[in-house]
C-alpha cells in the first residue's frame, strides 16, 4: 500500500514546506488539484457532494498545478507528484503535452498526470471549449498526447485535433502514466481501457469492492488484465489498518490523507499545525501498512 497527502486548499506559500514534510515522514506522493476559477454565479453542480456545493470558496487557492509540482519536485528527491484531477479537454493537447513533458524532465520522471473531465460548465464557457463534447476529445486528447510524449516527428489526423509533422522538446524521460478520476462508468471505462490507473474521489470502503469489481472485468474485457494499473482510493471514513489491508487484498494500491484543511477542520493554519497532522499520520499509518 502506497500513501499520497493530498494538498488541495492548501496555502500556497506552504506548498513547498510541506512537500519537504511529506517526503520526510514517508508519503509516497503529493496530490496537487486544478481550477482556473471560481465564477461569481456558480450553476454547475458538483457531483461529490449530497446537495451539489463543492466544499471551497472563491478565496480558496488553486495555484496553477504544473507550476506548483516543479516547485515541489525542486526541493524534493523521492516524492511523486500527481494532478488530482487535470480539467484535461479544458486545454488543448499540444499544449498539455509541452508543459507535462517539461515537467517529467524537470521532476526526474517523478509526475503523473492524473486527469478528469471535469464538472464546471462555466470554465468551459470562458474558454470557448464545448462542455457536452470533453469525454469525446479527452478520448482523442490522451492518444494524442502519448505520441507526442515518444519523442520525434509525429502527426494526427482525428475526428477533433489535427496537425501536420512536429516535434515537441524535451520528451519526457519515460511514459508518463496516466491516471483517470470520476465516479462515472465512462471515466472508470476510460481509466480500465485507455489509462495506466484510477483516482477515487472519497468513496466509503463498503463501496470500493464493486468499483474495483468493475475495473476489473473492464479491463479484463480489454485484454489489459495482465498490465500494471493503480487504484488509488481515498477514503471518506479514517484510515484503519484492518480497512486498509482488507482493500489492498481487493486490489486498492494507495490511498490518500484529508486535505489538511479537513483534517485541522479550518481553512488555513500553521505549517507546524500541519506538520503534526502528516508526522501523525506517518507514525499512526504509513509505519503500520507501508
Amino acid at each position: 500500500m502506497k500513501f499520497w497527502q493530498s494538498l488541495s486548499f492548501t496555502e500556497t506559500e506552504q506548498l513547498c514546506d510541506l512537500a519537504r514534510i511529506a517526503e520526510e515522514v514517508g508519503f509516497h506522493g503529493v496530490l496537487a488539484s486544478d481550477h482556473l476559477f471560481y465564477p461569481q454565479r456558480l450553476e454547475s453542480r458538483y457531483p461529490y457532494t449530497p446537495d451539489g456545493k463543492p466544499g471551497f470558496t472563491p478565496e480558496t487557492p488553486w495555484p496553477e498545478p504544473f507550476a506548483a509540482i516543479a516547485a515541489m519536485a525542486a526541493v524534493t528527491r523521492t516524492l511523486r507528484f500527481c494532478t488530482m484531477v487535470y480539467v484535461l479537454p479544458l486545454r488543448h493537447p499540444l499544449e498539455v503535452a509541452k508543459a507535462t513533458g517539461t515537467l517529467a524532465v524537470l521532476s526526474g520522471g517523478r509526475f503523473v498526470l492524473g486527469a478528469g473531465a471535469g464538472w464546471m460548465k462555466e470554465e468551459f464557457t470562458a474558454l470557448g471549449e464545448d462542455f457536452h463534447t470533453r469525454g469525446r476529445r479527452m478520448d482523442e486528447m490522451i492518444e494524442v498526447l502519448r505520441k507526442l510524449w515518444r519523442g520525434g516527428m509525429v502527426e494526427h489526423r482525428g475526428r477533433r485535433y489535427a496537425f501536420d509533422r512536429l516535434q515537441i522538446s524535451p520528451a519526457p524521460p519515460g511514459e508518463i502514466p496516466i491516471w483517470i478520476g470520476g465516479a462515472s462508468d465512462p471515466a472508470l471505462r476510460r481509466a480500465a481501457v485507455l489509462c495506466d490507473g484510477w483516482l477515487g474521489s472519497g468513496n466509503d470502503p463498503a463501496e470500493v469492492p464493486a468499483i474495483l469489481k468493475r475495473l476489473q472485468q473492464l479491463r479484463r474485457d480489454a485484454g489489459r488484465e495482465a498490465e500494471p494499473f493503480e487504484a488509488v482510493v481515498p477514503l471518506t471514513l479514517p484510515p484503519d489498518p484492518d480497512t486498509l489491508r482488507a482493500l489492498e487484498d481487493r486490489g486498492v494500491t494507495a490511498t490518500v490523507g484529508y486535505p489538511l484543511s479537513y483534517a485541522l477542520g479550518k481553512p488555513t493554519s500553521s505549517l507546524d499545525e500541519k506538520r503534526r497532522v502528516l508526522e501523525a499520520y506517518g507514525n499512526d499509518v504509513i509505519a503500520k501498512l507501508g
